[in-house]
């Protein structure tokens, strides 16, 4: 595997990872295969006991995943990276890996809904008490600190309601207290942010989202540097069976080589759109970083390289509005996920946070009239035609 350490961070996303193999290949090959075959029993003996590197069956490691899992650790300049089957399968291996029974986790409360419901169910079944609040706020988040603190898990920004929290303040109260902070980066990309350099221990993505970016896999990932901490991720990653396949971690080498490209054209579009509907008469309010409007401005000037393509609005009259103009974009697609080459519109309090309790929901800022935003790469122009058209019909 490639051992360069490329500076630029368009280099890092095409070349980090690569590997020669013995035609050549300008592309990293797809091992699609389920076991690997030993030189002899010495060999396959020494692999097992960790004495050489190698490959022994695909649900462990396979060649094509360990180049992506390079290529992602190097855009978030972190050691080690561990590739899952879905962003979810990262997730509870992150949780599986720092709590126990009468353990205790710190979470955001506008976290990805499934990251919070396992949470509430399972690991509430497995006797792990999380307390969920605006991490936004640092002191509120040291007041929530127990004795049994295991884990900080922080969003940022927030999905949906495009909240921010100061990874460095945070994780510097954290690490008084000796507990490790994970961030969960699916929003920015590395592109946008890199929470290791800011002081998180763990980095956390949906590959389905931005860094694949063609809505056409789903996948997750841990980034660290710590060397336990990765050790730990692997082992859940086998003993649950949520590895990717081969194909799968290809798809996702692909899509990371232009992951520059599409973000940043996404978020020229973001800004442009932000600006519009601000000054809509049909428009309550815009949540985006990158509108002086956001209460966390600042925030976003200092530790982003720039604002990204998600956005959340109000829509005035409420949910029945707000089902008006999604009903009625032609160019926008109503699906749920994000960070695609298309753009996306949806409700969360009626679909991605469907599942939570209509408290948790207000708690978290998930109002009824959200109306969440995910920018692709099309025209602007078009984009913004687009909600002009459907915010007529309101």
């Amino acid at each position: 595997m490639s051992k360069e350490n490329f500076q630029g961070f368009d280099t890092k996303a095409v070349h980090s990872g690569d590997f020669k193999d013995q035609f050549g290949s300008v592309v990293t090959p797809i091992y699609q295969t389920s076991t690997f075959e030993f030189r002899d029993a010495d060999h396959g003996a020494k692999l097992f006991a960790g004495e050489e590197d190698g490959f022994i069956y695909t649900r462990i490691g396979n060649p094509t995943i360990r180049s992506l899992e390079e290529k992602l650790a190097a855009l978030e300049n972190g050691a080690f990276a561990t590739a899952f089957a879905s962003g979810m399968g990262a997730v509870s291996a992150l949780y599986a890996s720092f709590l126990r029974g009468g353990d205790h986790i710190v979470s955001t409360a506008a976290v990805y809904g499934p990251s919070r419901g396992l949470l509430e169910s399972y690991f509430k079944h497995f006797g792990v008490e999380a307390t969920f609040i605006d991490t936004s706020d640092p002191f509120a988040v040291e007041k929530a600190i127990r004795p049994n603190t295991r884990l900080i898990y922080i969003e940022t920004p927030t999905n949906p309601t495009i909240t921010l929290t100061d990874i460095e303040q945070v994780s510097a109260i954290a690490h008084q207290y000796d507990i490790p902070v994970a961030v969960d980066n699916t929003f920015a990309s590395p592109v946008l942010q890199n929470p290791l350099d800011l002081g998180a221990d763990i980095v956390l993505h949906s590959l389905t989202k931005f860094i694949n970016g063609h809505a056409d896999i789903v996948g997750g990932v841990l980034i660290t540097n710590d060397a336990g901490y990765h050790k730990s991720f692997r082992k859940a990653m086998a003993y649950f069976g949520a590895n990717m396949d081969p194909h799968q971690a290809y798809m996702v080498y692909r899509g990371a080589k232009t992951l520059s490209l599409r973000v940043l054209k996404a978020q020229e579009n973001a800004v442009k759109i932000a600006e519009y509907l601000e000054q809509h008469p049909k428009i309550a309010w815009v949540k985006y970083p990158g509108l002086a409007s956001h209460p966390q401005y600042a925030l976003a000037q200092k530790q982003m390289k720039g604002p990204g393509a998600m956005m959340s609005f109000g829509v005035k009259g409420g949910l029945e509005a707000g089902k008006t103009l999604m009903n009625n974009v032609r160019l926008a697609k109503l699906a749920v996920s994000l960070g695609g080459v298309e753009t996306l519109i949806q409700h969360p309090a009626s679909m991605t946070h469907a599942g939570l309790s209509p408290e948790a929901r207000a708690e978290a800022g998930i109002t009824d009239e959200l109306v969440r935003f995910s920018v692709g790469i099309e025209d602007a122009e078009d984009l913004i035609a687009d909600l002009q058209q459907a915010l007529e019909k309101i």
